[in-house]
C-alpha cells in the first residue's frame, strides 16, 4: 500500500491507513535533543525524505556536552559534537543543521516558552511542511528526548503543522530490552502508520561522523540489526485528510 502523493498539500490522504512512503513534503524540519540523534535515531528516515526530494533541515536543541563518552581526550566536547553534527548532516544530505544552546540533560527544566520560541524561529526560517521527531517517550526515555518532542508538538500546534514521529515496533524494543536490560519504548503494530523501507548507507556514514559517540556493540547498533531495512513512523499531529476533515490527534 502506498501513500497518495498527489495534489492537496502533500502528506497522506488518510493518515490512519498504513503506508510505505514518507509524506510528499517539499521541506521538513527534524527537531532533536542531541547531536547524533539525527543519525542514530532519525538517520534512515531523513535519508528517505532526502531521496524523495524533500529539503530537510535539522534543529538540535543541545550541544550534547554532558555525554559521558568522548571526555577522556581533554576535548571541548560541545565543540566536537557540533562539528560532528555538521559533518553527519552533510552525509545525510540535509540542507542545514542548527544548534541551540539549551543545557544537555536540562532541556526539560529549561523555560518551555523559550525553547518553543527557538523551534518557532526555525519554522519561520525554513517554512517546513511538517516536523520529524522522536515518539513522545523519546525511545530511550531520556528526559531531553521527551522534552524535545513535547516542545516540538507545542510549536507545531501554534502554526498547525503536521508532526511525524520515529518509533520502534514493540517487538524490537522488547528484544533489545531483554538482551541489554534497558527500557526502550516501542509501539504496537496497530499504532504504526508508516512501515518505511529504508536504505542505511547514508545513515551509517552519518553515524561514523559521530566518532565521539559511535560505540560498536551498543544497543543502538543492535536496534539497527533488528530493524533491518525498515523503520516505523506514527503520526502525532496528522495532516488533514484529502477531503479536509482532520484526523484525530494521538499523543
Amino acid at each position: 500500500m502506498t501513500a497518495d502523493r498527489g495534489a492537496g498539500g502533500g502528506g497522506l490522504a488518510d493518515p490512519a491507513t498504513r503506508a510505505d512512503l514518507v509524506p510528499d513534503w517539499p521541506a521538513a524540519l527534524a527537531v532533536v535533543a542531541h547531536p547524533d540523534d539525527e543519525s542514530f535515531g532519525l538517520g534512515a528516515v531523513i535519508e528517505a525524505f532526502v531521496a524523495s526530494g524533500t529539503i530537510v533541515h535539522v534543529l538540535c536543541l543541545t550541544k550534547g556536552e554532558a555525554s559521558t563518552l568522548g571526555v577522556d581526550a581533554g576535548l571541548d566536547l560541545a565543540a566536537v559534537r557540533g562539528d560532528e553534527l555538521r559533518l553527519a548532516g552533510a552525509r545525510l544530505g540535509v540542507a542545514t543543521t542548527t544548534l541551540t544552546d539549551w543545557p544537555d540533560g536540562g532541556l526539560a527544566a529549561s523555560p518551555e516558552s523559550e525553547v518553543i520560541a527557538d523551534i518557532l524561529a526555525a519554522i519561520a526560517t525554513h517554512r517546513p511542511d511538517g516536523l520529524i521527531v522522536f515518539e513522545p517517550h523519546g525511545i530511550t526515555g531520556h528526559p531531553d528526548h521527551i522534552a524535545a518532542t513535547a516542545r516540538a508538538l507545542s510549536a507545531a500546534d501554534h502554526v498547525r503543522l503536521p508532526v511525524l514521529a520515529w518509533t520502534l515496533p514493540e517487538s524490537v524494543a522488547e528484544a533489545v530490552n531483554h538482551e541489554h536490560g534497558v527500557a526502550l519504548h516501542g509501539d504496537p503494530e496497530d499504532d504504526i502508520d508508516i512501515d518505511l523501507p529504508v536504505a542505511r548507507e547514508r545513515q551509517r556514514d552519518a553515524i561514523r561522523a559521530h566518532a565521539s559517540q559511535a560505540v560498536p556493540g551498543s544497543i543502538l547498533w543492535r536496534r539497527l540489526e533488528l530493524l533491518g531495512s525498515h523503520e516505523s513512523l506514527r503520526w502525532l499531529r496528522p495532516p488533514p485528510r484529502a477531503h479536509g476533515t482532520p484526523h484525530l490527534e494521538r499523543s
